[in-house]
């Protein structure tokens, strides 16, 4: 069967957002070739994409803001058909490499850290895409994959906390100006947590019902969390639990990097009495750069996602510095800049300086701005 022309013109706009599927057959290299091959899912998402993105530039083009949800299948379909693809792959993965004789214990770590590079980079940005649709089959597939790396929180704090309170102190994963990534992840490891629980508790208590109600998103993600990981015990025994939890733990540092670079040093202004400006692009680090937003879906047009969270990625605007903040890189390079301190800090505290005095010159006192994340209350 045939698509018609007009189907094949739709879908050849697309394409280019369906490379990620790209990195399923890599996966399955390095678990039937072993050697050096086991490092080619982290050595391809962060360094052939960065290298790329330099020759490719950046993509100014937006789309228009018009366009019909039938108009967008083709986009759509790739967020649809990866929580069942990357379901099989990883369980697979498991049930083949956990009793291989031809994988030493070292070339099983590093290819189960490299299925975590995109069990993070890929899996959970298309969760972040899900969670924010109305249709209930998205958000259970979302809540598959954020199952699948033992985050699914990262629902109720994302959809809850971050775009209520993002760049203001009461948002934990807003980084601060000279917070370091080491000072970052095992502050927002808890805080996150602990004000996804509190947002949902809150959302219970406003209609009268208390945390432990069975309508609370935290039992499903404890039945959903508890499956993936009887399923990977029983596919893959204990090797296959480690496995398992190993590219989980390195999936979730792949969130958290990116979260650290999108709000990085900015804030909105504080009004008085609590209450902050209402989000703007501003708040919102862009950055414009072709193929790595091929790969990442348009999360790099960060800065409109906030500004209009209902839109879907295709639609997603990108900004001149006039109106928003722009990274020097894409993403694949900026994470890892991050891990480097010194690095980071001469890469990005000038920018933010510069944002502080493009955007609020009356502002002279940053400390309170600078303030460590506080969870809701309880």
């Amino acid at each position: 069967m045939t698509l018609p022309p007009n189907q094949v013109a739709k879908f050849s706009r697309a394409l280019p957002f369906w490379m990620s599927l790209l990195l399923i057959p890599l996966a399955w290299v390095g678990a039937v070739y072993g050697g050096w091959t086991v490092i080619l899912l982290p050595l391809v998402t962060w360094y052939l994409f960065s290298i790329i993105d330099l020759f490719a530039g950046l993509n100014q083009d937006n789309a228009d803001l018009e366009t019909r949800e039938d108009q967008m299948f083709w986009y759509r379909a790739i967020t649809m058909i990866w929580a069942p693809l990357q379901f099989v792959t990883l369980f697979a993965l498991i049930a083949y490499v956990a009793p291989a004789d031809h994988l030493n214990t070292l070339e099983k770590l590093v290819l189960f850290f490299g299925v975590g590079v995109i069990t993070g980079t890929v899996g959970i940005n298309y969760s972040h895409e899900l969670m924010h649709q109305k249709n209930k089959l998205e958000r259970f597939m979302a809540d598959t994959l954020l199952a699948m790396v033992l985050y699914s929180h990262f629902r109720s704090e994302h959809l809850l906390v971050h775009h209520r309170y993002v760049a203001t102190p009461r948002d934990p994963v807003t980084a601060r100006m000279g917070e370091t990534f080491y000072r970052f992840y095992p502050r927002v490891l808890k805080q996150s947590l602990v004000s996804a629980w509190n947002a949902e508790k809150l959302m219970l208590a406003r209609k009268k019902l208390p945390a432990t109600d069975s309508s609370n998103p935290f039992w499903k993600y404890a039945y959903l969390q508890g499956f993936m990981l009887l399923l990977a015990l029983a596919l893959g025994g204990w090797v296959g639990l480690g496995l398992f939890v190993l590219q989980a733990g390195t999936a979730i540092w792949q969130l958290e990097l990116v979260n650290y670079i999108e709000h990085y040093g900015l804030t909105r202004k504080h009004l008085g009495e609590g209450k902050y400006e209402h989000v703007q692009p501003r708040h919102s680090w862009n950055a414009a750069h072709k193929v790595s937003n091929w790969l990442l879906i348009n999360l790099q047009r960060h800065s409109d996602h906030h500004y209009k969270p209902d839109r879907r990625f295709p639609v997603l605007q990108t900004y001149s510095e006039a109106d928003a903040p722009q990274l020097p890189y894409g993403y694949p390079v900026m994470t890892i800049a991050a891990m480097i301190p010194s690095v980071w800090r001469r890469m990005m505290n000038p920018r933010v300086q510069r944002w502080r005095d493009m955007y609020y010159p009356e502002i002279t006192d940053w400390s309170a701005y600078n303030k460590a994340a506080n969870p809701l209350p309880r």
